[in-house]
C-alpha cells in the first residue's frame, strides 16, 4: 500500500493520540484492579499494565523476524530501545511530577521489580554478545532460561510486593471486578490495534524519508511502541498512583526482553538473540545503566535534597540522549538503502498476518 508522506504523519497522529487515550483508561482500570483483587499497584502495574502496554513491542517482534528476508536486527533493537526509552519516562514522569516527591511515593519493594528488569536486559545483552549456539527445538537455549527467569523473578516481585494498607488507601473505584476487567481487556485490544498504526506509519516514513532499518528499531520503532507505557504512566502519576506507573516501566522492561523468548520460535534462520550488532550491545549496556540508576534514585530519595534529586534524573535524560546519539552513528544499514527500505515495507504486510 503506497501512501505519501503526509497521509503518513497523519496516521502516526492519529494513532498516537489513541494511544494516549487508551493509556489514560489503562491507567484507571489498572488502578481499579489492584484495588478489587488486592493485588497492589506494584504488581498489577509491573504484570497487567506492563503486558498491555508491551503488546505493540510483541506484535511487532514477531512480524519483523517474519519478513522476506527476516529482519531480527529490528527486533533487536525494538526490546532495547525501548528500555533505554521507558528510563527515560521515568526520568521525564518524575521531573513533570514533583521530582524527590514522586520518587519517595514509590515503594521500597519496587527494588526486586527493578533488580529483575536489570538481570533480565543483562541476560539479553550477554546472550547477544557471547552468542550461544544451543538450542532445542530450533528455539534457543537463550530465550528458555530468559523465560524461566522471568516467571521465578515476577513470583518473588508477587511474594514481596507492599501489603495493601501500605500500598494504598482502600478507596471505593467505583466498578465492580468483572467490569474492571472486561474495561481493561477492551482497553487492551485498542492499545493493539492503536499500536499497529504507529508501528505501520512509522515504517512509511523511514522508507519514504530512506531511514535506515538498522536504526529504525533503537530509535524510532521502539519509541512509537513505547507509547502507551508513556501514556499511563503519565496517567497513573496524575492519580497518585506512583507505584502502577513505576511497577508499568520496569515491568515493561522485563516483559521486552522475555518478548525474545516469544519471537523466537518464529525466527527460522537461527537463534534470535544471536542476530546482534554492536548498536544493541550499547543500548543494553545504556538501559541497564539508566535502570540501576533509577533503582539509587528511588531507594535513595528520602536522603537526598530536592535538587540532588532533580539533577539525577536529569542526568538520566542526557545519559539517554547521549546513548542515542552513539546508537545513531552505528546504525548506518548493512545493505544500500533500496534494500532496507524494501525490508522495512513489508513489516507491516507481514504484521496483517499475525
Amino acid at each position: 500500500m503506497e501512501i505519501s508522506l503526509a497521509l503518513a504523519i497523519a496516521i502516526f497522529l492519529g494513532s498516537a493520540v489513541a494511544v494516549i487515550f487508551c493509556g489514560n483508561l489503562l491507567a484507571k482500570y489498572g488502578d481499579a484492579l489492584a484495588t478489587l483483587t488486592g493485588w497492589g499497584r506494584l504488581f498489577v502495574g509491573s504484570i497487567l499494565v506492563a503486558l498491555a502496554t508491551s503488546l505493540p513491542e510483541l506484535s511487532t517482534n514477531i512480524s519483523a523476524v517474519r519478513l522476506d528476508p527476516p529482519n531480527p536486527e529490528l527486533a533487536l533493537g525494538n526490546v532495547m530501545g525501548a528500555n533505554m526509552i521507558n528510563m527515560l519516562t521515568l526520568a521525564a514522569v518524575a521531573l513533570l511530577f514533583g521530582g524527590k516527591r514522586f520518587l519517595q511515593q514509590v515503594a521500597p519493594q519496587q527494588a526486586y521489580l527493578i533488580l529483575l528488569a536489570a538481570l533480565m536486559t543483562g541476560l539479553a545483552v550477554l546472550f547477544a554478545a557471547v552468542k550461544m549456539e544451543v538450542s532445542f527445538w530450533q528455539i534457543g537455549a537463550s530465550s528458555v532460561i530468559l523465560l524461566v527467569v522471568y516467571l521465578v523473578g515476577m513470583r518473588i516481585v508477587y511474594v514481596k510486593r507492599p501489603s495493601e494498607s501500605a500500598d494504598q488507601e482502600a478507596a471505593d473505584p467505583g466498578m465492580t471486578l468483572s467490569r474492571a476487567w472486561g474495561m481493561f481487556g477492551l482497553v487492551s485490544i485498542g492499545v493493539v490495534i492503536a499500536g499497529f498504526f504507529l508501528a505501520f506509519s512509522v515504517d512509511r516514513i523511514a522508507e519514504i524519508t530512506g531511514v535506515a532499518s538498522s536504526t529504525l528499531g533503537i530509535l524510532a520503532v521502539s519509541l512509537v511502541t513505547t507509547m502507551p507505557e508513556a501514556a499511563a504512566t503519565i496517567a497513573a502519576a496524575r492519580i497518585g498512583a506512583a507505584d502502577l506507573g513505576v511497577g508499568n516501566l520496569y515491568g515493561s522492561c522485563v516483559f521486552n526482553v522475555t518478548i525474545l523468548a516469544f519471537a523466537d520460535p518464529f525466527y527460522r534462520q537461527g537463534i534470535l538473540s544471536n542476530q546482534s550488532e554492536p548498536a544493541h550491545l550499547i543500548a543494553g549496556a545504556v538501559a541497564i545503566f539508566l535502570i540501576l540508576f533509577g533503582l539509587v534514585m528511588i531507594l535513595g530519595s528520602k536522603r537526598i535534597n530536592r535538587m540532588v534529586a532533580t539533577i539525577g534524573l536529569v542526568l538520566m535524560a542526557l545519559v539517554y540522549l547521549a546513548g542515542a546519539v552513539v546508537i545513531g552513528g552505528l546504525g548506518a544499514p548493512k545493505s544500500d538503502g533500496a534494500d532496507a527500505g524494501a525490508s522495512i515495507q513489508s513489516l507491516d504486510e507481514t504484521s496483517m498476518s499475525i
